[in-house]
C-alpha cells in the first residue's frame, strides 16, 4: 500500500503536469486535424522506419512530422529553439551570444512575410508541417516541450535547408561577436561555434558503365552528430515518394532519393558569405558609413533576449547595427565588420522540395536552377544512367582578382555581389568518362580522376577547397572499381585506410631509425611500438594495436595537418602533412610518441591496446547531450576517424571521467541505392530511429552499424506490407 500511495502521487503529479501542457484547438481545428489525419496512414516497418502514405502531398507532410515527434519530439523542437534564437531561454545566459548571432543573420519577420506571400502549394505543406506537430502534441499531453508548446507555419521559413552547417559566417566567431556586442567588463561565459567540424560526408555515383546490372548507383554517407537525422519514407497521390533521412522537424527530404533519381550532399565551401569592413563616421551623435563617397546611416535595431537565471527569464537588450551588406558583427583592425550573406530564403526552401519530386535529369536540373542552395555539393545518380556532381549551387558573382576569403573594402560599389552564376557556370561534372564521381569535401578538381573539371576554367572564390585523406582514398578505390554492385559500393564506402599515415608513418620510422642508437633507453622505449606501426598496413580494425597507436599520436601533431575545410590561397590538409613532415625534426615525432606510450600505460597498465578496446560506441540514454560511462555496455568500432582518411567516419574522444573513446558523430544515415526499373537498396542507421531508451528500436541497429551490415530498404508498398509492425493513422 505504502508503494501504491508513492507512485500515485507521482502519477497525479504528472498528470496535472501534463494537462499544463496540454496543446490547447479550437473545436473546429480539431475537427480539421482529425479529419486530416484520417487521410494518413503510417506503416512502421521491422525496424521502426515509418513509411507515411497520404492523399496529397500535404498530408504526407502532416504524417511526417508527426511520426518525428513520435520518434524523437526533443529534437524537432531543439532545432526550432535553436533558429529561433532562443537558446538562452532553455540553457541560460551562456548562450546569449548564440541566440544574437541567429537573431542577426535570421529575420523572423522576413520569414512571417516570406509565409504571407508563400506559392499556395508550399502554404499547404508549411500548415501542415505546423499541424503535424501540434496534432501530436495534443494527442499526447505528457509531452512537456522545453519551450515551445505550439509550432507555426512559418517555422520552417527559418532554417530552409537541411545542413548540419546551415549558418554561414565567413569564418566570424562568436567570441568576436562577444567582444563587439558585449559591454565592458562582461564576463558572461558563451559557446563557440565549431567552425570546422572535423568529420565530413562522402558521396560517390557509379555510372552503368561501372555497374554489374548497367544500373546508376548511389551511395550516400552523411558524417553527422549522431542522431542528428532519422529515416523516413513519404508518399501521396499527387506523386510524391521519397525515402531517406530528413533533419528533424523539417518536411522535406535531405539525403535520400525517389523511383526515378537520388542525391546526397556534401558540405561546401564555396565562397557564399563575405566580409566587409566599413568606415564609420559619427556625424551629430549619429552613425553613418561611408559608401561610394557617401555617408549613409547605420541601421541600428533593437534585440532582445530572454535567458534563464534561478528559474526567472531575465531580458538583455542590445543595440545592433546594419549597413547595406549586412549585420555588424565583429571589429577587426580598428573596423567594425559586417557580413553579407543568404542564411535562409523562401527558395531555398521550395527547392529542398521540388527536388524531391524530380521524375529525371531534366527535372533535377530545373531544381538546381533555383540557385538557392548555399551549403551543399550534390552526388547525383537516375534510373537512365546518368551520374552528375555540382559544387555549391548559390555563388555569386565577384571580381576573381580579390580574395573573397579575406575582409574586403566595404566603401565602394566594387566589392558588391554582381548577381549569381548560372548553374552551368559553376563546377560541375555530368557523365564523366571514367563512369564515377565522387566528393568527401574535397576538392572538385579530383571529382572524376583525370576526367575532373580543370581549376584554371573557374575564378577560385568558386572552389577554394581543397584535397584531404578521404578524397585521396575514394580516388584511389573508385580508379580501380569495376563491376559494382550494392554490396561492392559498400564494401569500398566502409574502407578504412587511414592514408594519412602513408605519410607520416615513413617519416616517422625513418626520423627513430637515422636519429635514436641502438642499446639506448629511448631506443628500448620506443623499439617495439615502432616496429609494431613498421608492419602495418595502414587500415583501422578493431583488434589492431597499431592504430591505436597511430590514431592517438597523430592527435599529437601539429593541428594544421586535421584541417579538412580550406580557403582560397591556404594549403589543404594533404599540403600542410607534407609540409609539416618536410618541417619536422626529431623533437616534433618522437617525444607525442612517448607521450602517447605514456598515457596508454597510465590507463590501462600497458601500451598495447586494439583499438577497437578504447574506440566505443555507446547510446545509454535519449538525451540531446548524452553522458558515457566506462562501466555501462558499449560497442567495439573498428574504423577510425574519417580526418585521418577513413571512409566510414566515427569521430570518438574521452569523455568527462571516461578512459575509452567515445563516439559522438561520424557514419549515421547510410545508403546505397541502385536505380533500375526497380529501386534496390540498403541503408544503415548508428544505433536506431527511435530516440526513446524503452523502444526497441533505440539500439536494434548497433550490431549493423558496427559489423557495416546494411538492412533491406523497404520502398514499395507490397515489400512494407511483409513487414508490418503498425499500421496506424496519426493520433490512434
Amino acid at each position: 500500500m505504502k508503494y501504491f500511495n508513492i507512485y500515485s502521487t507521482v502519477a497525479l503529479c504528472f498528470l496535472a503536469s501534463s494537462v499544463l501542457f496540454a496543446q490547447k484547438m479550437t473545436t473546429s481545428e480539431l475537427a480539421r486535424l482529425q479529419k486530416q489525419s484520417q487521410q494518413v496512414t503510417i506503416i512502421r516497418d521491422n525496424w521502426g522506419i515509418a513509411h507515411v502514405y497520404g492523399k496529397t502531398d500535404a498530408d504526407a507532410v502532416f504524417g511526417m512530422l508527426y511520426v518525428q515527434c513520435e520518434d524523437d519530439f526533443k529534437r524537432v523542437e531543439m532545432n526550432y529553439i535553436e533558429k529561433l534564437g532562443r537558446l538562452s531561454e532553455v540553457k541560460g545566459q551562456e548562450f546569449l551570444y548564440n541566440d544574437l548571432e541567429i537573431k542577426l543573420l535570421i529575420d523572423i519577420d522576413e520569414a512571417k512575410a516570406d509565409y504571407k506571400k508563400a506559392a499556395p502549394w508550399l502554404q499547404k505543406l508549411l500548415n501542415s508541417y505546423a499541424d503535424g506537430i501540434n496534432y501530436y502534441l495534443y494527442k499526447h499531453p505528457e509531452v512537456q516541450p522545453a519551450l515551445l508548446t505550439h509550432f507555426e507555419p512559418w517555422f520552417p521559413l527559418l532554417w530552409t535547408d537541411g545542413s548540419i552547417g546551415a549558418i554561414s559566417t565567413a569564418g566570424l566567431t562568436t567570441s568576436e561577436l562577444k567582444s563587439f556586442y558585449g559591454s565592458a567588463g562582461d564576463k558572461i561565459a558563451y559557446v563557440e561555434r565549431e567552425i570546422n567540424v572535423q568529420t565530413g560526408s562522402n558521396g560517390f555515383a557509379i555510372a552503368p558503365s561501372k555497374t554489374a546490372s548497367g544500373n546508376a548507383i548511389l551511395y550516400i554517407n552523411p558524417h553527422t552528430t549522431f542522431y542528428f537525422r532519422p529515416e523516413i519514407q513519404i508518399s501521396s497521390d499527387e506523386g510524391l515518394q521519397a525515402y531517406g533521412a530528413v533533419t528533424w522537424g523539417q518536411f522535406f527530404i535531405y539525403q535520400g532519393f525517389n523511383e526515378n533519381c537520388g542525391w546526397m550532399h556534401t558540405s561546401s565551401n564555396v565562397d557564399v558569405a563575405d566580409l566587409y569592413a566599413e568606415n564609420i563616421v559619427t556625424k551629430n551623435k549619429k552613425l553613418f558609413y561611408e559608401y561610394n563617397g557617401q555617408l549613409l546611416p547605420v541601421v541600428e535595431k533593437k534585440i532582445t533576449i530572454k535567458y534563464l537565471e534561478n528559474g526567472k527569464l531575465i531580458p538583455k537588450t542590445f543595440t545592433s547595427y546594419f549597413t547595406n551588406h549586412g549585420p555588424i558583427m565583429a571589429k577587426r583592425d580598428g573596423k567594425w565588420i559586417s557580413l553579407k550573406s543568404y542564411n535562409r530564403s523562401v527558395k531555398s526552401l521550395e527547392q529542398s522540395w521540388i527536388r524531391t519530386k524530380s521524375k529525371n535529369f531534366v527535372d533535377y536540373k530545373k531544381a538546381m536552377d533555383i540557385k538557392a542552395n548555399t551549403s551543399n555539393n550534390t552526388v547525383y545518380a537516375d534510373k537512365e544512367g546518368n551520374i552528375a556532381y555540382w559544387h555549391g549551387n548559390f555563388v555569386p558573382i565577384r571580381d576573381p582578382k580579390l580574395n573573397w576569403s579575406k575582409v574586403v573594402d566595404g566603401t565602394t560599389t566594387a566589392t558588391q555581389w554582381k548577381g549569381l552564376h548560372d548553374v552551368s557556370e559553376i563546377v560541375h561534372s555530368y557523365n564523366p568518362e571514367n563512369g564515377w564521381l565522387q566528393n568527401c569535401n574535397s576538392t572538385p578538381f579530383t571529382v572524376a580522376g583525370t576526367n575532373s573539371p580543370k581549376p584554371e576554367n573557374y575564378p577560385p572564390y568558386m572552389a577554394p577547397d581543397g584535397e584531404n585523406f578521404r578524397g585521396l582514398n575514394a580516388v584511389r578505390l573508385l580508379s580501380k572499381g569495376n563491376q559494382y554492385t550494392l554490396d561492392r559500393v559498400i564494401a569500398d564506402g566502409y574502407d578504412t585506410k587511414l592514408t594519412v599515415f602513408e605519410f607520416l608513418i615513413p617519416t616517422l620510422i625513418s626520423s627513430f631509425e637515422k636519429n635514436i642508437k641502438t642499446n639506448t633507453p629511448l631506443y628500448n622505449e620506443l623499439i617495439a611500438p615502432i616496429t609494431v606501426l613498421k608492419n602495418w598496413n595502414y587500415y583501422a580494425h578493431e583488434n589492431s594495436v597499431a592504430t591505436t597507436l597511430a590514431v592517438e599520436w597523430a592527435y599529437q601533431l601539429e593541428p594544421i595537418i586535421q584541417k579538412v575545410y580550406t580557403n582560397e590561397g591556404e594549403l589543404d590538409q594533404v599540403q600542410n602533412t607534407i609540409q609539416f613532415l618536410k618541417n619536422a625534426q626529431q623533437n616534433d615525432l618522437l617525444p607525442p610518441l612517448q607521450k602517447v606510450l605514456s598515457d596508454l600505460k597510465n590507463k590501462f597498465g600497458s601500451w598495447e591496446i586494439p583499438w577497437g578496446q578504447i574506440n566505443r560506441f555507446q547510446r545509454t540514454s535519449g538525451a540531446l547531450a548524452l553522458e558515457y560511462d566506462d562501466a555501462q555496455e558499449s560497442l567495439p568500432i573498428g574504423f577510425g576517424p574519417a580526418v585521418w582518411g577513413s571512409l566510414p567516419a566515427f569521430k570518438s574522444s574521452f569523455q568527462k571521467d571516461t578512459q575509452k573513446r567515445y563516439g559522438s558523430n561520424g557514419n549515421s544515415f547510410v545508403c546505397a541505392v541502385e536505380f533500375g526499373t526497380k529501386i534496390k537498396a540498403k541503408s544503415l542507421l548508428a544505433g536506431g530511429n527511435s530516440g526513446n531508451p524503452t523502444s526497441k528500436h533505440f539500439f536494434d541497429q548497433a550490431k549493423r552499424y558496427q559489423e557495416g551490415q546494411f538492412k533491406e530498404v523497404l520502398f514499395y508498398k507490397e515489400d512494407v506490407l511483409k513487414h508490418t509492425e503498425k499500421t496506424y493513422h496519426p493520433g490512434e
